[in-house]
């Protein structure tokens, strides 16, 4: 490392995409490095390729760290995350709307109080560090005091954090909802205060179809329709009980997307949670607005909600934007590695056997791809912002008993995300710096 603190040199198996490998083949969208130089200055990528070759582009002074026999992968995108639900992670379910009444809403209620929205909001970003996740896409509570603990805390170790206040006005207790005009009112000032303020961005957050009244989700697509380098975040088709709901509530509408489409909460840079149930007719109109998906395996399972069929969502004929969501706290796990260990099991179960690369894929690229940001993170690229991950293939030893036999970088990838949690991830850089040190 470096002691100048705007230059980073980091030596190993460099692992990245610069194509979607659900759409070409691996050598058109797969990069393997097995001796590579990534070197940094002033937090983004100055340098990047096979060490003989890069070396010569060292500055004077500057020894790169060398994660020998390690992977050293762009940092893992979070797509979907509640930071305001990190207490109730491994709470007992029973499905969707159970859960809420039972655990969420209660929980949610504490982020009123910004001393105790500032702890949660550092053990969230450490928890997010801890894991290699350096983006997120991410829910905070209906409480302005919530969006500013988070960006605060995100702002003070520089990560890219997207993020936004929950808006709610109907079916959730007294003290959790807004109105149509508070919602539209605190969320146009927290826009003004923090979206493009350091690496923050902001996401207006409709929680989901049935707890806003028609009045809120228009002046939601107004406030987006103002704003439109913002983000729009919400859930969709997660689960039956959940849609027929929806049905009841919208009825002049002809299903669950429709409903967002036509109140303006639809295309580039709208991320659906979960869409799990969703239709052929809305997987199409999702491709055809650039609408994405966030696949939250973890917590599909834990609820039993059903099984996204990730085939079905990135056929070539009409590929969506896929990225990859813990969803913490209905997901049961921060780390990125577990959750793609469950995607391969789900897939498996939809007769689709989703091999480590397109994994991989969905967790880097496709996720900074799926927020449209794929021209500042999710690979290694000269002039892209330097958030990486070094990932250590014998961190346990079933890990490193198992690594002896690996014949290739997929396979040796696949060990990984099957075997590996928190305790593979040697190392985090955001922007540059070192974030977070497993040792």
């Amino acid at each position: 490392m470096s002691t100048q603190a705007s230059i980073t040199a980091v030596r190993g198996k460099l692992v990245y995409f610069i194509d979607d490998p659900f759409l070409t083949d691996v050598e058109s969208s797969f990069r393997y490095i097995p001796d590579g130089l990534l070197i940094t200055k002033n937090g983004v990528i100055s340098a990047v390729g096979p060490y003989d070759q890069v070396k010569n582009e060292l500055p004077e002074g500057i020894t790169p760290v060398h994660y020998k026999n390690h992977l050293i992968s762009p940092g893992f995108i979070d797509t979907h995350i509640h930071y305001v639900q990190t207490e109730i992670i491994g709470a007992f379910g029973r499905q969707l709307l159970d859960w809420l009444n039972e655990y969420t809403f209660v929980a949610e209620q504490q982020f009123k109080d910004k001393t105790y929205a500032d702890a949660m909001a550092k053990i969230f970003c450490e928890e997010l560090l801890r894991n290699g996740t350096t983006s997120a896409l991410v829910f905070c509570a209906v409480y302005p005091e919530s969006v500013d603990a988070l960006f605060e805390e995100a702002n003070r170790k520089n990560m890219r954090l997207v993020a936004g206040k929950v808006l709610m006005d109907r079916n959730a207790p007294e003290k959790l909802l807004d109105t149509a005009q508070t919602g539209y009112d605190d969320s146009k000032a927290l826009i003004k205060k923090w979206h493009k303020n350091g690496r923050s961005l902001y996401a207006i957050t409709p929680r989901f179809a049935p707890t806003s009244t028609p009045e809120q989700l228009e002046m939601a697509g107004a406030l987006w329709s103002e704003h439109k380098d913002v983000y729009v975040q919400t859930h969709i088709s997660e689960n039956l009980a959940e849609i027929e709901w929806v049905k009841d509530l919208f009825p002049k509408h002809k299903g669950y997307y429709d409903v967002y489409e036509k109140f303006g909460l639809t295309g580039r840079r709208s991320v659906l949670a979960h869409g799990v149930h969703l239709t052929e007719e809305e997987m199409c109109r999702c491709h055809e607005t650039g609408t994405a998906i966030a696949h939250c395996p973890t917590s599909n399972f834990f609820l039993g909600s059903g099984l996204f069929k990730i085939n079905q969502a990135k056929d070539p004929k009409r590929p969506v934007h896929v990225g990859m969501g813990t969803d913490i706290g209905a997901g049961t796990s921060f780390s990125m590695l577990q959750t793609l260990n469950e995607s391969y099991k789900m897939a498996q179960l939809n007769n689709y056997p989703l091999d480590s690369l397109k994994a991989f894929f969905l967790a880097t690229l496709g996720g900074a791809q799926a927020l449209d940001l794929d021209d500042k993170i999710g690979t290694f690229k000269v002039g892209h912002e330097a958030d990486f991950v070094i990932l250590d293939p014998e961190s346990t030893p079933l890990l490193k008993t198992r690594n002896e036999r690996v014949k290739s970088i997929e396979e040796q990838l696949f060990v990984l995300m099957t075997l590996g949690d928190d305790r593979a991830v040697k190392a985090t850089y955001v922007a540059g710096q070192l974030a977070h040190s497993r040792d």
